[in-house]
């Protein structure tokens, strides 16, 4: 099976975009006068350097016994709480913080060749249990690429040799969440990955 070679650094940063990160949409029928922002998201390159992209290894070697194996690739989210109205009459109070409860991870890709299980991992949800303080920000990591996706097409083709070279993928996050008094928040980041068969 091929192995990608890692190349230039400023090379791989232009071809994953950093992160967008912004003042998010909220959720239609939220009334909340909390607004939830995801400030940044972060995950390492093939080295296990912190990076504004994350360089996903599909398959890795055992150094001592040469069997193969897969991982999950964590990412890190810089998520914030502010208020909608910057200088509310009333003030901000605890029932501004915000607690952030799940999240859901969609791949795309920029030739718009964008189905589940062939062209792209199929999306994933997972569970936190995070509180954000107004006008605070929180740090929290999360799985971005589970292990069963590099056990399934298309990660898997890069593995064993029916694909090669880098699948570059987008992933966005959206993250769940309300405000303490139960009023609904939602914001979105996005992560560009690079899926390869990268040197151990």
């Amino acid at each position: 099976m091929r192995r990608i070679k890692l190349g230039s650094k400023s090379v791989i940063a232009l071809l994953a975009l950093i992160t967008l990160f912004a003042c998010n949409p909220i959720e239609d029928d939220t009334k909340s006068d909390s607004l939830l922002i995801v400030e940044r998201i972060t995950g390492v390159d093939a080295e296990g350097n912190e990076a504004d992209f994350l360089q996903s290894d599909v398959i890795k070697v055992n150094a001592d016994t040469g069997e193969t194996y897969v991982t999950a690739d964590i990412a890190k989210a810089t998520l914030r709480a502010a208020l909608l109205d910057p200088a509310p009459l009333m003030g901000a109070s605890t029932y501004n913080d915000i607690l952030v409860t799940r999240y859901i991870v969609n791949y795309t890709r920029t030739d718009n060749k964008n189905t589940p299980g062939v062209d792209v991992p199929y999306p994933i949800e997972g569970m936190m249990n995070v509180l954000v303080r107004i006008d605070q920000s929180v740090e929290v990591s999360f799985i971005v690429v589970k292990e069963t996706a590099k056990l399934e097409p298309p990660l898997r083709n890069l593995a064993f040799g029916r694909a090669e070279g880098v699948l570059t993928a987008i992933a966005k996050i959206d993250f769940y969440g309300e405000d303490m008094t139960k009023r609904k928040v939602k914001a979105s980041g996005y992560l560009t990955i690079e899926f390869a068969n990268y040197n151990d």
